[in-house]
Order: structure tokens, then sequence, then C-alpha cells
């Protein structure tokens, strides 16, 4: 299930995040730091009080909530399809921050150059932008995928605890503690914690060895 949850989060944020952090680095709108502001707000706020807000808003007495319920017959509030958006909300500044940064590393005379070819700003995202972004994708998406990995507090507000459907990895260390079975729990949490040491530390050498090639070139 959080295989399952990390990669289809870690899919369509990557769609989202591409195009949104490179209006965010290149746009020069004065309301464009409210956007990132927005963005970034996860980092901050507690999972407990994100997770009340979207639980809220995926239940029936929202208007999305009814009206999905009214296209599909079903509630999103404690299912994998709710679980899924709680976790993409919740991971967006895992995904967008390090393409921003990246982004807005890229020489400001290629994208003017690209321009003045004729290309549009999709071409030049796609040709220009994206390849010399290589370390900053990467980043975003192993960083997303650690991230909803190891995800509880708005997992359990938005999905609960129904095996089989919304049932995580940290909450079955979760459970494990609850039961008593601190060997369940201890073993668990020692997978989770190599795990995220190892992402950890590929991030880190992606991010220097294209710092190294970029001060190269």
């Amino acid at each position: 299930m959080s295989l399952r949850l990390a990669v289809l989060t870690t899919a369509i944020l990557l769609v989202i995040a591409v195009p949104l952090a490179s209006w965010l680095a290149f746009s020069r709108r004065r309301w464009t730091v409210v956007v990132e502001a927005i963005v970034a707000l996860p980092l901050v706020l507690p999972p407990t009080v994100l997770g009340y807000y979207v639980l809220v808003a995926l239940g029936t007495a929202s208007p999305f909530g009814r009206w999905w319920k009214e296209l599909t017959g079903a509630t999103l509030a404690f299912t994998f399809t709710g679980l899924l958006i709680a976790s993409i909300l919740y991971s967006l500044p895992f995904a967008v921050q390090p393409l921003l940064a990246a982004f807005a590393g890229v020489d400001r005379r290629l994208l003017d150059a690209s321009t003045m070819l004729g290309r549009s700003s999709a071409a030049t995202l796609w040709k220009i932008t994206l390849p010399l972004s290589r370390a900053g994708l990467t980043t975003a998406g192993v960083l997303t995928f650690a991230h909803t990995i190891g995800e509880f507090g708005v997992v359990l507000m938005v999905g609960g605890n129904i095996p089989g459907q919304t049932r995580t990895v940290s909450i079955s260390v979760y459970d494990s503690v609850q039961s008593f079975d601190y060997a369940a729990a201890g073993l668990t949490s020692l997978v989770l914690l190599i795990f995220s040491l190892l992402v950890l530390t590929a991030t880190y050498a992606v991010q220097r060895r294209g710092a190294l090639l970029w001060a190269r070139t």
C-alpha cells in the first residue's frame, strides 16, 4: 500500500511540479511569492491540521465531496483515492522546491536565446530548462517518494487505518506499538530508518554531482 501510494504520488506530482516550478522561477508577477508560500505551507503546517482541512474538503458536507459522491456513488474520505489526494497536497513542496532551485540556477541567457529563436515557453522548458535541471528533477522525485513512504499524520486523518485500503507502513508501526508488539515496531522502524538514510545519501550525492558538473561547465 505504501509503495503504491508513493509511486502514484511521485508520478502525479512531477507532472504538476515541473510547470508550476517553472512558472514560480521565471514569473515576474508580484503575487508569485504568495503562491510560493502556499506551496510551501505543508512544510510548517502541522500534518493533523492539513489532514483536518483535507478531510473536511473531501467529506460530503463540502461541494467537492458531494460532487464526487454524485459522480461516482462513493465518498473520498477514508479511501485510497482520498489518501492519494492528501498525499499529493502534503508532498507538494518536496517536489516543487528542488525543481524551483534548479530552474532558478539555469543561465537566463540560454533561455533568452531560445525565445529569440522562436521556441515557445513549453519547448524551452522541455529542450533547455529540464535537461539542465536533471539533478533537481531527480532530487524532487526521490524526496517526494521518500516523504510519502513516511507520511503518518495526514494519512491517519484522511485515510484512517483500514487494512488493505489505507493502512500504510507508518501506521503499521503505530499499530504495533499500540498492541505492545515492540519487536515488529522495531523491525519496521529499522527498515524505514535504513531506507531514509539511503535516500538522503543518494539525494546529496546527486546534488553534489550536479554542482560539480555545473562548476565545470
